[in-house]
Formats: C-alpha cells, sequence, structure tokens
C-alpha cells in the first residue's frame, strides 16, 4: 500500500518510544509530507507515531477555530463589533470570503486526518500487520474513536438540525476507506449510525484500558523499562472518553434513555474509581492556578502553542479588534451593563472570580490614533508557570458535560437536580436555588445556563444551541443593537445559522 503526501506528524517523544523522557518533550519527525510505506508500519512505534500524528495535528482546528475561538464566537459569547476580525463569523456570513477560506480549511484538515486513520486501520488488520497484541486494542480502538469524534463534528457542523423530520437530510461522507476516490454524501442519520458503531466498536476494544484500574497516568512511569505508549490516558480517546462521546451522539439523536444510560454508568464508574476528580478550590485559586479544572478533563489534546491561542485571543495586550471580551466595564455585582451579571448567577463562582478581570485594551486604528478601552477579559487559558501537563492542555470533553447530560435525561427531577447542583457546589457557588420543587423547564434552563459557563472556550456551546434548535440566545455585543446599549438581551438566531454549507473545496471537487 503506497499512501504519500499526506502531511508531516509531530509526536509527542514521551508517547512514541518506551523511553523515559517527559511528555513535554517534543520530537518533530520531518516525514517529508508523507506517511511512510510499508516501512513505517513494521514496528509498533510506526504505527504509535501516526496515531500520535493525528493527535498532534488536531491541534489546527481544536487548538482555535473548533474551540476557544470562532466556534464560541458563532454561539454569541463575546462582545464582537463590525470591525472586529471575528466579525463575518459572529454575523454568519457564509457567503464572505473569510467563511469560506475557514470552513475549506476544517473540512479539508478533518478529512486528511481521517484519511490518515484510515491507512492506520488498514494496516492494524493486515494479514501481514506486525501490531503487538497488547498494542493492537489501543491503537485500533483510540484511530477508530477518533474517526467517529471527527465525523462526529462534521455533522454537527454541516449536518441539519438534527430531528426526525431531518434525519434523511443529505449532508456529509462517511470516510472509511483509504482510497482517494470521491465517497458520497450521506444521510445525517446514516453519519449518526456509523459515528455510533465506530465509537462501540472502539468502546470494546478499550474495555480493558488501564485508565479503568490505574488512572489518568499523566507521569513518567518509575520502572524504566516500562513502556509509555498507555500512560497519559486524559490526552487520548481513552475508554471513558469513548463512552463520554457515546453519550454525546446518542443524545444529538434525541435517544435521551440511551444517553443517560451512558452518562450515568460513567459517573458511578468514576465516583467508585476516582479517575476524574472535583478541582479543588485550592488549585483553582492557588499559585498557577488551574482554570481549565484539569482533573475534570476525560480527554483534551497537548498543545504547545496553547499560550499563543491565549495571546491572539484572550490576553489583554491583544488587538481590541482581536481580542474575545465580554460586553461591560465593571464586574461589580448589580452592574447589569456587564455580561458577567448575566452570564453568572453567583459572585462566588470560581468560574466568575478566577476566570475574569477588568483590564484596558489599546486599539489602533487605521490612520494611527490610538484609543483605550476598558473590557472584561477571559483569564481560562492564561499561562501557568508548572511542570505538570495541565499548561499545554485543550480540555475537549469534561467529567461536568457528563453530569449535565445525565441531569437532562434523567425522568427523576430530584436525581436531575442532584446533578446540576453537584457541579455549582464544586463551583463555589453558595446559592444553589434548584429544589425539589422544579419543573423540567426550570431545571433545563438551569442545565442551559451551566452548560454555558462550564465549556465557554472549548467550542461546545454552538453545538448546544443547534441540538435544542435555539431560537435566541443571550446576545455578546452592543452592535447587535441599533439604538441601544447591551444590556443582558437576547438576539434571535435564524435556525439556519446553525448548518454551515459545504465548502466550495468540496462542492468543486463533486462538480467535476
Amino acid at each position: 500500500m503506497n499512501i504519500k503526501n499526506l502531511f508531516k506528524i509531530v509526536v509527542v517523544s514521551g508517547l512514541l518510544a518506551g523511553t523515559s523522557t517527559s511528555c513535554s518533550d517534543w520530537l518533530e519527525v520531518d516525514l517529508e509530507d508523507s506517511i511512510l510505506e510499508n516501512k513505517l508500519f513494521e514496528t509498533n512505534e510506526g504505527y504509535t507515531s501516526v496515531l500520535n500524528g493525528v493527535y498532534a495535528k488536531m491541534n489546527e482546528q481544536y487548538g482555535s477555530t473548533l474551540s476557544m475561538g470562532t466556534i464560541d464566537a458563532m454561539a454569541k459569547l463575546y462582545d464582537i463589533g463590525s470591525n472586529h476580525n471575528q466579525y463575518p463569523y459572529y454575523n454568519f456570513d457564509f457567503d464572505g470570503a473569510n467563511f469560506k477560506s475557514m470552513s475549506g480549511n476544517v473540512w479539508t484538515n478533518l478529512y486528511s486526518l481521517i484519511a490518515n486513520l484510515n491507512t492506520l486501520l488498514d494496516f492494524c488488520d493486515a494479514p501481514e500487520s506486525t501490531l503487538k497484541e497488547h498494542y493492537y486494542p489501543y491503537i485500533k480502538g483510540e484511530a477508530l474513536a477518533l474517526r467517529a469524534m471527527l465525523h462526529f463534528d462534521l455533522l454537527r457542523l454541516y449536518g441539519p438540525i438534527y430531528s426526525e423530520k431531518t434525519a434523511n437530510t443529505v449532508c456529509i461522507p462517511y470516510q472509511e476507506t483509504s482510497s482517494k476516490d470521491i465517497q458520497p454524501l450521506l444521510s445525517a442519520q446514516a453519519v449518526l449510525e456509523k459515528v455510533i458503531r465506530d465509537l462501540n466498536a472502539a468502546s470494546e476494544l478499550l474495555k480493558d484500558d488501564r485508565i479503568r484500574t490505574e488512572g489518568v497516568l499523566n507521569s513518567e512511569p518509575e520502572n524504566p523499562n516500562e513502556e509509555v505508549d498507555f500512560r497519559y490516558r486524559q490526552f487520548r480517546l481513552n475508554y471513558y472518553a469513548v463512552q463520554g462521546l457515546l453519550a454525546r451522539a446518542y443524545l444529538w439523536k434525541g435517544d435521551k434513555a440511551t444517553a443517560y444510560q451512558y452518562a450515568k454508568s460513567i459517573i458511578t464508574e468514576n465516583e467508585a474509581n476516582e479517575i476524574f476528580k472535583w478541582t479543588s478550590k485550592a488549585s483553582i485559586q492557588g499559585t498557577n492556578p488551574d482554570l481549565i479544572f484539569s482533573t475534570e478533563v476525560m480527554f483534551g489534546l497537548y498543545n504547545l502553542s496553547r499560550l499563543n491561542s491565549y495571546d491572539n485571543y484572550f490576553n489583554p495586550n491583544a488587538s481590541y479588534t482581536n481580542a474575545l471580551t465580554f460586553a461591560g466595564e465593571t464586574m461589580a455585582e448589580g452592574d447589569m451593563t456587564s455580561k458577567t451579571n448575566w452570564f453568572y448567577d453567583d459572585i462566588n463562582d470560581l468560574r466568575l472570580s478566577e476566570m475574569w478581570s477588568v483590564e484596558t485594551i489599546e486599539e489602533v486604528d487605521n490612520y494611527g490614533a490610538t484609543t483605550m478601552h476598558t473590557a472584561l477579559c477571559f483569564k481560562k487559558y492564561d499561562d501557568v508557570y508548572v511542570s505538570s501537563t495541565r499548561r499545554y492542555m485543550i480540555p475537549l470533553l469534561r467529567m461536568s458535560e457528563i453530569y449535565l447530560i445525565a441531569a437532562e435525561c434523567a425522568t427523576d427531577m430530584n436525581e436531575a437536580i442532584g446533578y446540576v447542583n453537584a457541579i455549582r457546589a464544586n463551583r463555589n457557588c453558595v446559592n444553589i436555588e434548584l429544589t425539589g420543587n422544579e419543573t423540567q423547564e426550570s431545571i433545563q434552563t438551569y442545565i442551559d445556563n451551566e452548560f454555558a459557563r462550564e465549556t465557554i472556550g472549548e467550542g461546545q456551546l454552538y453545538f448546544y444551541y443547534k441540538r435544542l434548535a435555539k431560537t435566541s440566545v443571550l446576545s455578546g455585543s452592543s452592535g447587535d443593537y441599533e439604538y441601544a446599549d447591551w444590556y443582558g438581551a437576547e438576539v434571535d438566531m435564524n435556525l439556519q445559522n446553525y448548518v454551515w454549507p459545504l465548502p466550495p473545496v468540496e462542492e468543486d471537487k463533486r462538480a467535476n
């Protein structure tokens, strides 16, 4: 099998080979823009390098566009005016050059990663495969899970708002072969079924994942002879993360009963084994604070360029036309011109007190004139000077989402309230308002609010709104209103804003 011209990969050397190197010691491997041919798959290290390359290349989209940047701007989170770099996305300018270019990059890069995964999967099951028996379930399981996750996110972007009426809407291809032939566009239902199929297969392969008995293993082994390929499980699509993706996928399908089963199972096992512990208040408020709540992350990427993303999007030294900020100039309790007082309902909430600050940002216009703006700046991804892996972590799935899935899907309202209150208590919310006298509607409102607070900067809120077909959301910008300032107003969301058109790069290919 000859597979050429796919990509240059970057791998974590500590995850690549059985050495005593640190996870933070990265090795750039120049493959001359190609995945090596059969020779690459002569060793376990070759298989692992290809898999690691996919994880590393995911940072190009999930380290910005699909996490802390564009996709959150499209959820109307931030104060974005017409001169802001993110305005074409905030304003859903699907026909504009900026959006078409961004969408084309997302589409091309994700399907390139899928092509690499399919090549890896072909070699895993080839008759001449040299992959050792104990490597097989990890390599194949993670590869299948990654293929499913990437297709699922493509479906969530380019597919319809999922329902019985839209299930047969043709949207994207499901690429499950290394062939370069153009694959047919499938219905949303067909794509989702394949996503679930791959996740179930991955779950079965990873059922003996050592994370279930030994934890996340985010450190070097004491035994220098131990293979490190199966450590650092938070940075791999481990067993629990696959189960979480299944819960997410079934909820997208509208099958709340099955989504609940997966979420409940994860919560029960996690409570018993304490794999993903609630991040302590001391860790969140201490020196080099853990503002991503890293101990709760089920799956995240290891991104050495995370600080660059922070500088581009959130650093107070960033240009005012680049910075993603909240509307308002103070965080004073009761100031209803500040979005923090609409976004959060408890002044003690650690997600408020520790993640936001009042800063002054400089704007330079086209004539060189300087204007200073007071703005509310987000600190979740600010650099921390620690040797632990969390310094470079970008969360993609966390335990609190699992609690919120369980809350939304539970038939017992007291049980649902318990899940929401568990999150709020661990965020230091003194005001825990949910009681046993709530309605399903009021509980859903709390779930909506907690989901936004938990996942800000992680790219999930836009998908959440899409799944629920939200026609109005909390606005981010005074620019949404012609004659009024922003005072916690909601902005209408056209349902078509949730469906990305196929990028020209794909349409052109299919037209030829």
